[in-house]
């Protein structure tokens, strides 16, 4: 188990789902990951949903803005990175390329926050913490293992996130023919980027969960009126699927490799 008690500038430090249908969310996530769940609700009148792992915050559900769904936005996980200042990492965001959908807002005394676009498109929010530090478990089963960056023009997206938050894109070989972007503050792997894999599919940023067994959670995933966009497949970091919750948003699974021994 990873406990964590505060995020470095440039971290991915908390996901949440807009859902169309957040008592099915609910329902779903709660027999695929084991979630149990604390009410918060919102001045606006909406509740945000807190999912934990052992009595510990590890995302949020919430129900997708009208105008959204009334557009055709499909339900979708949301990815926020860690900053100092929102105010100040806004400011950057228009000069590096990107733009802003939400002006900075306090949530109450959770923490001050907005959400911005890349220059390839990929949404984002920026989160400065006050009582709310983002996920409190990662990397045990039902929690946050991963975020990644799927965006067809890095050489615009990456430059953009290291002037606003400082990440830094390396390159690392990952076999013959296949290169991936590690995303770095300081020298540590604090995420990833790469291409998207299946034609049609915007920019975005991944969520990646830990599970025990991919191919349990697959299974269930499919009785439980989810679908499964790859099935499960041995990587050397893990065995991993990608699936599709019964609203629509997409959503990967990670079984680590199991470590040597010393």
């Amino acid at each position: 188990m990873t406990t964590k008690t505060s995020y470095e500038q440039g971290t991915p430090c908390w996901i949440d789902l807009q859902t169309s249908d957040q008592d099915g969310a609910r329902a779903f996530y709660s027999q695929v990951f084991g979630w149990e769940y604390v009410e918060q609700p919102m001045p606006q009148g909406p509740v945000y949903v807190m999912a934990q792992v052992g009595g510990r915050n590890v995302a949020a559900i919430a129900p997708q803005n009208p105008e959204q769904a009334a557009t055709g936005v499909p339900p979708m996980w949301n990815t926020y990175l860690a900053v100092d200042d929102v105010d100040a990492a806004t400011a950057r965001v228009a000069e590096a390329g990107g733009t802003v959908a939400v002006e900075p807002f306090d949530v109450m005394d959770a923490g001050r926050m907005s959400f911005v676009a890349d220059p390839s498109g990929a949404f984002v929010g920026l989160w400065q913490a006050k009582e709310h530090i983002g996920a409190e478990v990662v990397n045990e089963p039902g929690a946050l293992n991963w975020n990644e960056l799927v965006t067809d023009d890095p050489d615009a997206a990456l430059p953009f996130y290291e002037a606003v938050v400082g990440l830094k894109a390396v390159p690392v070989s990952m076999g013959p023919g296949y290169e991936y972007t590690m995303l770095h503050i300081g020298d540590q792997r604090v995420g990833g980027s790469t291409s998207p894999q299946m034609a049609g599919v915007p920019n975005h940023w991944n969520v990646w969960f830990t599970v025990a067994s991919a191919d349990e959670a697959a299974a269930r995933i499919g009785q439980l009126g989810g679908s499964l966009l790859v099935e499960p497949i041995d990587m050397p970091v893990g065995r991993m699927a990608v699936a599709r919750d019964p609203q629509g948003a997409v959503f990967n699974l990670m079984q680590p490799a199991a470590q040597p021994q010393s």
